[in-house]
């Protein structure tokens, strides 16, 4: 039976692999743009208070933290929040922060109010029931909060089977290897996740692709380029199609409505209609 992953186990290697690579460089910079705009769009004139949902080491909500916002980090290792204590301790964030040991799927009882903006970054595909997890995450969004969603992407994991040659495994349902103990258990279906935020309510406010090309790219040296370059040339291509949809991520960012502005509109809807009557 599934379960959800707890990383006590790997904690320090799972940073290092996540954070101390190429792979996490390229990660971190477009992601980061995403933030950059999402935190434009709230337009901060006081502290937004964030939740960081199964935040690992927190390395954005800590970027966030030092533009003095309020950050909560959650998650179910207690190493990984060793690791994010001492981290934050060395950054000079304390005050800004409150770590608490929880599964995602209990942060209502860890949190007085809805939040102004959830992170919840590559956490979907070590789930038992990713979907249900992301809709209740949701109901902890404040009306005019924004959610901020990467997932291990299912149609990525296709395709780099597909240029591998792995057909049988194709066949056989692509079942997570567990020799790979870093591989997400699965990939997460783009759509689904669309889905559940407009059942919800949610706008959707933009997507990008994280490593649309790199991580296909062959393991022996065929062409002339420096990292510097790749990363440009992944900042060119996420957020265009085809390539955003080929990413081993996808970064998806969603706005819940204003409810006040929302009745509001209905009311002068219903008024102007019986003006026509």
């Amino acid at each position: 039976m599934k379960k959800d992953r707890n990383f006590d186990d790997l904690a320090k290697k799972f940073a290092d692999n996540i954070y101390g690579t190429a792979k996490g460089q390229i990660r971190q910079v477009v992601v980061w743009q995403d933030i950059e705009y999402i935190l434009n769009e709230l337009n901060c004139a006081s502290p937004l208070q964030v939740l960081d949902a199964g935040g690992g080491i927190g390395q954005i909500s800590q970027k966030i933290a030092a533009l003095g916002h309020q950050v909560t980090l959650c998650d179910l290792s207690s190493e990984m929040l060793t690791l994010a204590e001492q981290e934050i301790v060395k950054n000079g964030l304390v005050d800004q922060y409150r770590l608490v040991h929880s599964p995602i799927q209990d942060i209502g009882d860890h949190i007085e109010a809805p939040v102004d903006l959830i992170l919840f970054h590559a956490v979907m595909e070590w789930l038992a029931d990713p979907i249900t997890t992301l809709a209740g995450l949701l109901e902890n969004v404040k009306p005019g909060g924004v959610i901020s969603v990467m997932f291990y992407n299912y149609n990525g994991l296709l395709f780099k089977n597909l240029i591998c040659g792995n057909l049988t495994h194709i066949e056989q349902g692509m079942p997570h290897r567990k020799r790979f103990k870093l591989q997400p258990q699965q990939g997460i279906k783009p759509d689904d996740v669309y889905q559940c935020l407009t059942e919800a309510g949610f706008d959707i406010m933009g997507k990008t692709g994280v490593r649309t090309f790199h991580d296909y790219m062959q393991n022996y040296r065929m062409g002339d380029y420096s990292f510097e370059q790749v990363l440009d040339m992944e900042q060119k291509l996420c957020r265009q199609e085809p390539f955003l949809s080929l990413g081993r991520y996808i970064h998806v960012y969603a706005r819940k409505p204003h409810t006040e502005a929302t009745s509001a509109l209905m009311t002068n809807l219903n008024n102007s209609n019986k003006d026509k009557g």
